[in-house]
């Protein structure tokens, strides 16, 4: 069984990743990043389930925002989808006992990029509410934040076994 105190400092150091990687990601623009930030969270939900996937995404989420943007009253907004896609990769793994196969990989992968890249698009429309922005300039590159998030799901699904396996063997015997 793996202790409280062994998970809380996988968690830990997963958000930190989280926060390593998205600081690395090419934004373009306000409305745009690509990145590869959400690793640490599938690693969390796939190998440790939904409720580390959920924090993982919420506490590496949050330091990203206060480290990028400081708070502001749309925090708790930006933080959402990432937590949102922990808890749903971990729902997802634990009900078919974390053992994925590679097209249940790929449909977990690719139907949460979705779900995050819709939930996104939401909070930019209720920040340019609250904060008071066009929210149609935000528009044009829709397209392209949906086929980038399929694209980096369906890589992250050809990693992640491996990588989830040789996490197995080594961290989380």
């Amino acid at each position: 069984m793996y202790s409280t105190t062994r998970r809380i400092a996988t968690d830990a150091m997963l958000s930190a990743m989280f926060v390593c990687l998205s600081l690395v990601s090419i934004r373009i623009g306000n409305a745009m990043k690509i990145t590869v930030d959400s690793l640490p969270i599938l690693v969390a939900a796939l190998l440790l389930g939904p409720l580390d996937g959920l924090a993982v995404g919420l506490v590496g989420s949050f330091l990203n925002q206060m480290l990028t943007y400081g708070l502001s009253v749309t925090t708790v907004l930006w933080i959402l989808p990432a937590g949102f896609r922990g808890l749903a990769v971990g729902l997802y793994a634990q009900k078919h006992h974390f053992l994925l196969s590679q097209k249940q990989m790929i449909f977990i992968n690719v139907v949460t990029a979705l779900l995050v890249t819709a939930l996104n698009t939401l909070m930019m429309y209720l920040d340019s509410l609250i904060i008071g922005y066009p929210f149609a300039a935000t528009l044009p590159t829709l397209l392209v934040r949906i086929v980038s998030g399929v694209l980096i799901a369906v890589v992250f699904s050809l990693i992640l076994p491996p990588l989830l396996k040789a996490l197995k063997k080594i961290a989380f015997r």
